[in-house]
């Protein structure tokens, strides 16, 4: 039977200094807000997009590992479970952008949206109302699965219990189709709506892609600062850090992939309604922006991690990782900054003020509710018998 460790007191440390960290940002904004409220707003949306796609993310891979197995998932299950519980608190953070949504989107300005022959016609779907309806359905869906995901995953410690992972299974089935959906939907409501001209049929698998591997590189960097920390030191193999690699290396093509796809389609087809998208984006200083997401996000890390050694290297691959996880904040910004009525690369200090309150107010909780549990499954055969023999 396998014992609770206790979880290091850094953990905790990194958690209370992360939510003073926090606390200031969001004083911050609170102080933009009093001067540019419209600005402020928009540099919120844009630090939600980012950290609120986290926890959705953990959401996303815990479902897969409950379906698929595999080692590395139970490694990393209470990490990636923390990450979920976070959930509750990212749905009080969407309120600033449910009541500033006149100030931020185009089509909830009744004025603007009955002059534009396109926006009316969209009027049924892109409204304040619906809109806020909406996302009380995203967050229901997703909150409810990472209560019983982790309810159910905590009981699972009293022992092996067939039952209890058939509803992991089941649940798990079904949730991986909601959130395919819902995160589809949630991705046009907040990001694509900015710009209510342009639509692309795979921009929800852009967002879906981009959270799930920054979940898991959150993940692979909590891992990696905790490895010398019990339970960890014991039911760590280099296979399982390998695994981590491979999968990271998987995700970081899929990323690749999705992005060319969508630029290949678009370009090739010269659409009035659809180029300007690119445009913008490769204008006036966001081209070196765009030229920085394909370097670090995707040509530094593929070199990196066709590295076998580096792969099985704990350490070396959570610093990839945490590479990877900045080129997703810089991704998420060259993404949908340009649409926030800036045609001009230009970074103001409430994006930073936003980024790092919401970041850090979001790593406090993370933090929190990491200590709340076990670092990794207890009770489990394959991790029992790994600590046996260590």
């Amino acid at each position: 039977m396998t014992a609770a460790h206790p979880v290091p007191e850094r953990v905790r440390q990194v958690g209370q200094r992360a939510l003073v960290t926090g606390a200031v940002g969001i004083a911050l904004c609170l102080v933009g807000l009093f001067m540019n409220p419209v600005e402020a707003l928009r540099s919120y949306l844009l630090a939600f997009l980012f950290w609120g796609g986290v926890p959705v993310g953990c959401l996303s891979l815990l479902l897969i590992q409950n379906l698929t197995g595999g080692r590395w998932g139970l490694v990393m299950r209470r990490v990636l479970e923390a990450g979920t519980r976070t959930l509750p608190f990212v749905a009080l953070g969407f309120l600033p952008i449910v009541i500033g949504v006149s100030r931020i989107y185009e089509w909830a300005d009744a004025a603007r949206a009955a002059a534009d022959p396109v926006l009316a016609h969209k009027a049924a779907y892109l409204n304040p109302a619906f809109f806020a309806v909406r996302a009380v359905l995203y967050f229901a869906i997703w909150n409810a699965l990472a209560h019983f995901l982790s309810a159910w995953s905590l009981r699972l410690d009293a022992g092996p219990d067939r039952r209890l992972e058939r509803r992991l299974r089941g649940i798990s089935g079904g949730g991986l189709v909601l959130l395919g959906l819902t995160i589809t939907f949630s991705s046009i409501d907040w990001g694509m709506s900015l710009d209510p001209h342009w639509a692309s049929t795979i921009y929800g698998i852009l967002f879906m892609v981009g959270q799930v591997l920054a979940a898991f590189t959150v993940a692979i960097v909590v891992i990696g600062a905790l490895g010398d920390e019990e339970p960890f030191r014991r039911v760590l193999r280099r296979d399982t850090t390998h695994d981590f690699g491979k999968l990271l290396f998987a995700f970081v093509m899929l990323w690749a992939y999705v992005h060319l796809s969508q630029f290949l389609i678009i370009w090739s087809a010269n659409l009035p309604e659809e180029i300007p998208f690119y445009l913008r984006r490769t204008r006036h200083g966001w081209l070196y922006v765009a030229w920085i997401v394909i370097a670090v996000h995707f040509v530094a890390p593929f070199l990196a991690l066709l590295s076998r050694g580096l792969k099985r290297n704990l350490q070396r691959l959570a610093t990839v990782a945490a590479v990877v996880f900045v080129a997703r904040c810089v991704d998420v910004f060259w993404l949908v900054a340009p649409s926030l009525d800036r045609p001009e690369l230009s970074v103001h200090w409430t994006d930073l003020a936003a980024l790092v309150g919401l970041g850090g107010l979001w790593i406090g909780l993370f933090a929190r509710e990491l200590a709340g549990r076990s670092l990794v499954p207890l009770n489990q055969p394959e991790l029992d018998l790994e600590m046996e023999h260590a």
